[in-house]
């Protein structure tokens, strides 16, 4: 099911628990995904807490089967906004730290 290399490409996999916050689908519904020979997984543990790992192309695809395509684009877009709201604030950080050096580089400069 999954192509060759799948499960080793960058962004390609992710937990159960990240799924649940992206996608906002239950841990049941991914272990039915399981059970119905939809998800590809493999197990995985970090403290010795398990978790299960998935395909996100598998996940995506069986939530539009599931669910329907504008459910998944929904999560999609939110998912994506969240993450351009992070990078926004970043960059405002960043900014604001460079106006401060500049401003005391200007007035050492002006002496």
């Amino acid at each position: 099911m999954a192509e060759h290399g799948e499960w080793n490409r960058k962004g390609a996999t992710l937990s159960d628990v990240t799924a649940q916050k992206e996608y906002g689908v239950s841990r049941d519904f991914i272990v039915e995904g399981i059970r119905a020979g939809k998800l590809e997984y493999r197990e995985g543990s970090i403290w010795g807490n398990p978790y299960l790992r998935i395909l996100r192309s598998q996940l995506e695809q069986y939530i539009a089967e599931r669910l329907g395509s504008k459910q998944l684009g929904g999560r999609k877009a939110r998912a994506e906004l969240r993450k351009v709201n992070k990078q926004i604030a970043d960059l405002k950080k960043k900014l604001t730290a460079l106006q401060v050096r500049k401003a005391e580089l200007e007035a050492a400069v002006g002496e």
